[in-house]
């Protein structure tokens, strides 16, 4: 009995954790939304170049520095408004499940695995276009919050209806 309180104890940590770090990407997804909304695209784009400058003059082939000057690159006004809706949007509707699931309300833990899951498709989609490890990671990492907030969600239902 001590061993399953332990363990439990331990996954309602991690759980926490969890939810915390995505509250947080909620919180940058919010800055980088207004971000884009306040940056025009071409001083983006010069913006990367000055920030991956050093790291290109070491490794011309730096996987990450070329990543981010090939997608700020030809970044137009219209790219960078859906992307700063998008990140906005993205960015609230996470930071409001996260702090309702946080704060236990029932209603937030099905909403906040419905949204995982339509990300988790979409990312799964994505990565049949082109593998990445980091949209692997990241749709790990969804996978094991939404599996957590079912399991919270069933021990809250539980001791409700208690």
């Amino acid at each position: 009995m001590r061993e399953r309180i332990l363990h439990t104890t331990l996954l309602d940590r991690v759980f926490r954790v969890s939810l915390v770090m995505k509250g947080l990407d909620g919180v940058l997804e919010l800055i980088g939304g207004i971000l884009l909304l306040v940056v025009p695209p071409n001083q983006i784009g010069a913006i990367t170049r000055l920030l991956t400058q050093h790291e290109l003059s070491e490794d011309p082939g730096d996987f990450i520095a070329n990543g981010l000057l090939q997608l700020t690159g030809d970044l137009s006004v219209s790219a960078s408004l859906f992307g700063a809706a998008y990140l906005l949007l993205h960015g609230l509707v996470k930071i409001v499940l996260v702090w309702a699931v946080l704060r236990n309300h029932l209603w937030a833990y099905p909403w906040m695995i419905a949204f995982l899951l339509v990300f988790i498709g979409y990312q799964g989609y994505q990565m049949l276009l082109g593998p990445s490890w980091g949209l692997a990671l990241l749709t790990t990492f969804d996978i094991l919050i939404v599996y957590l907030t079912r399991r919270e969600y069933g021990i809250h239902r539980r001791e409700k209806e208690s």
